[in-house]
């Protein structure tokens, strides 16, 4: 892989192998020193022309970790506010040895853009464009359902697929990169997927992803699910009145307590519940739902290091390097 922008043209050899190697750099993260020397001498750029939080410390922790070097760019504040093209941005980056840049824009395209031209020589990681995709959320949302999907079967994790899962995806599909990025992935690893949401929150077009689409959350749970994936509604996206009110989309299509209880009573003892985060509580999930032995959001987070260490490691190492580092190795090295 030279970048990372999509997860629809991601084949199976190619994430199987990310989620392998992520299993590797996990172990690093149980270690006294959190610390391998695998991109020492290398450069990573955290390019964000949109507001965030844990994507962006993920990168940068996963970065630190691999002992590279980390520049974090955000546009409010630089001369992007000045009008600085994503050209001139891009060619600045490149002149102070780029060797990788992670960057989320508002625009959809945006990453596709930047390793499609000649303006840097460095791998690019799409870290959110748009409403178009977000592959690394996917990516860790697949690691943490094959870790439990593999611990339900009694099987390993490492080189295993999602064959049989039933995932459901229940929201703002409309303006979601994630619905996007884990209906192309999980459909590849083997996933049968499910959108849920009100005819105004599908994009157009939707009935061509891979994947079923219902619009009744209740039915979707009866028919019996694996893990139940929440997205937040992105009000900030929205410019037009999408449902009646908070409270009936809550009513209908958030995971609330009752929602919870019936997956107790359905029988669903082994069944998550996932959120890529931030949570609106109260709206697409409840606080009891979010903070439930179920509820892997937390797991996700971490799990989100791993995979974007796996992600770096990859692009900036070499297609020739098949295996991820020994780790055993690495922490004597590090020490």
């Amino acid at each position: 892989m030279k970048h990372l922008l999509s997860t629809e043209n991601l084949s199976l050899f190619d994430a199987i192998r990310v989620l392998d190697t992520a299993e590797e750099m996990s172990a690093v993260g149980d270690r006294e020193v959190k610390k391998l020397p695998a991109l020492r001498g290398r450069t990573v750029v955290n390019l964000f022309f949109e507001d965030s939080t844990r994507t962006r410390i993920s990168f940068e922790a996963a970065a630190k970790r691999l002992s590279a070097d980390v520049i974090n760019f955000a546009a409010k504040g630089s001369s992007v506010s000045k009008g600085e093209s994503l050209k001139d941005t891009a060619q600045t980056l490149a002149a102070m040895g780029a060797d990788a840049v992670v960057i989320r824009h508002w625009a959809s395209g945006a990453p596709h853009r930047l390793a499609a031209t000649d303006w840097i020589d460095a791998a690019v990681i799409n870290a959110g464009d748009g409403t178009h995709e977000h592959p690394t959320q996917a990516l860790l949302d697949a690691f943490t359902m094959r870790r439990h999907w593999s611990q339900v079967n009694g099987t390993e994790s490492t080189g295993a697929d999602l064959k049989g899962m039933r995932v459901a995806i229940a929201g703002d599909v409309l303006h979601s990169r994630v619905a996007r990025s884990n209906a192309w992935l999980l459909k590849t690893l083997g996933a049968e997927v499910t959108l849920v949401a009100p005819p105004t929150l599908l994009p157009i077009g939707v009935e061509h992803w891979p994947c079923k689409v219902s619009y009744n959350l209740d039915e979707t749970l009866e028919a019996g699910i694996d893990a139940m994936m929440m997205l937040r509604v992105q009000g900030e996206r929205m410019n037009a009145s999408f449902f009646p009110s908070t409270r009936e989309y809550s009513r209908r299509w958030g995971f609330d307590d009752a929602r919870l209880r019936t997956l107790d009573d359905l029988g669903m003892k082994d069944t998550i519940i996932m959120h890529p985060g931030p949570m609106n509580r109260g709206l697409e999930i409840s606080s009891a739902a979010a903070d439930s032995p179920r509820s892997t959001v937390l797991a996700q987070v971490r799990n989100g290091v791993s995979v974007r260490m796996a992600a770096l490691y990859l692009l900036l190492s070499g297609d020739s390097r098949e295996a991820a580092p020994n780790v055993s190795q690495s922490s004597k090295e590090t020490n």
